[in-house]
């Protein structure tokens, strides 16, 4: 583009503006955009198509896993009675007579490392979650969050060992009735593993409370800990009680801390020093040869991951009824 100037001769000019531009052709700009609108619509089609079958192979593995569990369970029930299954107080598959297949002993065991685990990580988890959300600055929640997420990284096998190497004869030094193999240590350590889903969890379901609660509780004269433990934490109940129960249940199915720290002994009572089994773990002892294809103990992991399928299913549900019934809209 350029601007020529013409005088007059009266001390005024006149602006004559020229401006060069580059023709194009008509069709060929329809053509171009036609060819766009063609890869756009293209891609428009393909994904939803992409996305519908990832969504199906999703369902169709989850439904193969739960129709696989169900088919092997029944070969199993077929040879050992429901009832002594699940009645039965003694849990002896590999005995050299007709073996016992009570699920109660390894029940027992599961619930006793998840209980012990419980106790570990709801008291730390939700204190974490509370000073992050409540006290800590902005500096500090970043600092000590990612610390926090980065023990839900550590491979379950390490905590296994650090278990049954560490806590263990830690334990052992303050109660000397400790057997090496033992509830007690693999609960411990199970709690600090879930601890992070706790907190993590917990601190966005605190964060999402709207200021405006925070700042009427204390416009009203509540200090800083009636704020939080009055206003803020029933405010976000829902959101604690989910990470709590999903943070159990992931204890629940935990299979390389049990089978590393926990033993092998199924047994029927409320002892944490003595050695046990739990589901996950008896399936590990199977799955490494001890059992042959097609016998009644081969079946009998599929009857005991069945159960404990139906445990985590249960919790699960549970967690979403309880976001559900208990949710605050804002």
């Amino acid at each position: 583009m350029f601007i020529k100037c013409i005088s007059n001769g009266r001390g005024f000019f006149n602006l004559d503006l020229h401006t060069s531009t580059k023709s194009f052709s008509v069709q060929e700009l329809i053509k171009a955009k036609k060819q766009k609108k063609s890869f756009s619509t293209w891609i428009e089609k393909i994904v939803p198509f992409l996305l519908l079958l990832t969504a199906i192979v999703s369902v169709l593995t989850t439904l193969g896993i739960v129709l696989t569990l169900i088919v092997e369970t029944f070969i199993f029930f077929d040879r050992v009675s429901i009832v002594e299954f699940l009645t039965a107080q003694k849990w002896y598959p590999f005995s050299q007579t007709q073996g016992s297949f009570g699920i109660l002993p390894l029940v027992m065991g599961t619930l006793k490392v998840t209980v012990i685990a419980a106790v570990v990580a709801v008291p730390i988890g939700l204190g974490s979650a509370i000073f992050l959300s409540e006290y800590a600055s902005d500096k500090t929640r970043r600092l000590i969050k990612p610390i926090l997420e980065v023990l839900a990284g550590i491979p379950t096998i390490v905590y296994g060992f650090f278990a049954l190497t560490f806590v263990t004869p830690i334990l052992r030094e303050l109660i000397p009735s400790l057997e090496i193999f033992n509830a007690l240590s693999p609960g411990i350590v199970i709690g600090i593993m879930i601890t992070p889903m706790i907190a993590s969890l917990s601190e966005d379901a605190l964060s999402s409370v709207p200021n405006a609660m925070r700042e009427g509780a204390l416009a009203l004269g509540s200090t800083k800990l009636e704020v939080a433990l009055k206003v803020v934490l029933p405010a976000a109940v829902s959101g604690i009680t989910a990470s709590i129960v999903l943070a159990v249940s992931r204890a629940i199915g935990e299979t390389m801390i049990v089978a590393v720290a926990g033993g092998s002994t199924p047994n029927m009572n409320f002892d944490v020093t003595s050695s046990i089994q739990t589901m996950t773990a008896y399936i590990v002892q199977v799955s490494q040869g001890d059992a042959g294809y097609g016998t009644t103990i081969y079946y009998s992991i599929y009857a005991v991951g069945f159960t404990l399928f139906l445990f985590t299913l249960t919790m699960n549900l549970f967690a979403q009824f309880i976001s559900r019934r208990f949710r605050e809209e804002y």
